[in-house]
């Protein structure tokens, strides 16, 4: 049997720190990442037969759980006819009709190969709409690997313990303004646009407080620039409309990723059929993309988003209701301080007696050194959260109510641990 261990060795000596995104490679917490085999419903199994429980569910991207039948059946169906076309298919259409009828607002979409493709074509398409160059967006909301916008970039780089990244050059961040979260900023008539993670889910989860959403809407309105609600990971996961439904506040310009594919990779950013219009071959702005659309991505996405009736987003809300309540009654037990945030089917530990309302008191909570022990112990328990203070946890309709009792009994076992240490 190859251990995780020796699959990592391998895995440094080919890929730069053995992984293919940063946070996998276990750096904030220490000690050797899990290499999956193989997923089944709301477990993973490593290659050392090691069964977890797993919260992090490709972060939030499988919301019916690992290799839901419904979605595999639908891969196995498009692969046979066909990976990829470079040339239009109809279930580009059906996805696109169908998010167009789920989110208010929203008339047109251009499909994407991710989430950090479809923010970047997002903020591209909002400069030229507006023909203004800046782009104010808050710190710790995470909009993928673009350079403008990994500056104070969440969970992207703040697991690294870095504030942006190297290789972006000043000129790429001279027309992005950083301001904190929950404190609504003053735009000018330079700003083309404000993007937004409407509930923050890269900090942790930190919601919007009262108002605030509205705010930004209203200051947007104020100067003509486009607001730009990024919901890769709240896109219809906090329902069907996504957090525009949720929150009442109508953005501009969406950007989606995750749940759209089924686990597949995906993205995508839409609006109004006026701004749309923008790009091309309507309007002025490109963007283009040999595999978007693809045929596999959008089978899985129809088959899980099919799946997502008004009933199925409550029980995977109550999900989350009991795993919080039960979460914080058990570091309240053990005599731990800790925030459970949960809005929706999301939720967050912070390791601070203090409220966490932006991404300073984020930081604060996981300089507090709680979390790596308590990520090993779930782990050592067989229970998967991500491997980063500033990730949010992910459960699906697959996990069951035995699964989530034995995660709220395991967590009070490993507070209980860190009060004594």
């Amino acid at each position: 049997m190859t251990t995780n261990e020796q699959l990592f060795e391998r895995a440094q000596q080919v890929l730069p720190g053995g992984v293919n995104s940063p946070v996998r490679a276990f750096l904030s917490v220490g000690g050797t990442p899990y290499f999956v085999n193989r997923g089944e419903g709301a477990y993973v199994i490593d290659e050392e037969g090691n069964r977890y429980l797993d919260y992090v569910q490709s972060y939030g991207a499988s919301i019916l759980g690992h290799a839901d039948p419904t979605v595999v059946a639908a891969v196995q169906a498009a692969a046979a006819a066909g990976t990829t076309y470079g040339a239009p298919t109809t279930r580009e259409v059906e996805l696109a009709e169908l998010i167009a009828d789920w989110v208010p607002g929203i008339e047109m979409i251009r499909m994407t190969s991710s989430g950090t493709e479809a923010a970047m074509s997002a903020i591209r398409l909002a400069r030229g709409a507006t023909g203004r160059s800046k782009v104010v967006k808050f710190a710790g909301c995470y909009h993928g690997h673009v350079d403008s916008l990994l500056v104070a970039g969440g969970s992207g780089v703040a697991n690294q313990g870095l504030v942006g990244s190297a290789g972006v050059t000043p000129a790429a961040v001279a027309d992005t303004v950083v301001a904190p979260f929950n404190v609504v900023p003053t735009l000018d008539e330079d700003t083309a646009v404000l993007a937004i993670e409407a509930v923050a889910a890269n900090m942790g989860l930190v919601a919007p407080e009262p108002g605030f959403l509205e705010a930004c809407r209203a200051e947007c309105d104020r100067v003509g620039a486009l607001l730009l609600f990024d919901e890769v990971i709240t896109g219809f996961r906090l329902g069907r409309g996504g957090a525009t439904a949720w929150s009442g506040v109508q953005p501009d310009v969406w950007a989606f990723g995750k749940v759209i594919g089924g686990g597949l990779p995906v993205g995508c950013f839409g609006g109004s059929r006026e701004v749309m219009a923008n790009v091309a071959p309507l309007g002025p702005v490109y963007q283009g993309g040999t595999l978007s659309g693809n045929p596999l991505a959008t089978a899985a996405g129809l088959a899980a988003m099919r799946q997502m009736t008004d009933d199925r987003y409550a029980e995977l809300e109550a999900k989350a209701v009991t795993l919080a309540e039960g979460l914080r009654a058990g570091f309240a037990s053990a005599g731990v301080a800790a925030q459970v945030p949960q809005l929706g089917p999301l939720l967050g530990v912070f390791f601070t007696d203090e409220p966490v309302r932006n991404y300073d008191d984020a930081k604060a909570a996981a300089d507090t050194g709680q979390f790596a022990p308590f990520f090993h112990g779930m782990l050592e328990r067989g229970i998967a959260i991500a491997p980063g203070p500033y990730e949010v946890w992910f459960p699906s309709l697959a996990h069951s109510d035995d699964d989530i009792a034995r995660t709220i009994d395991v967590a009070a076992e490993v507070a209980t641990g860190l009060a004594a240490a």
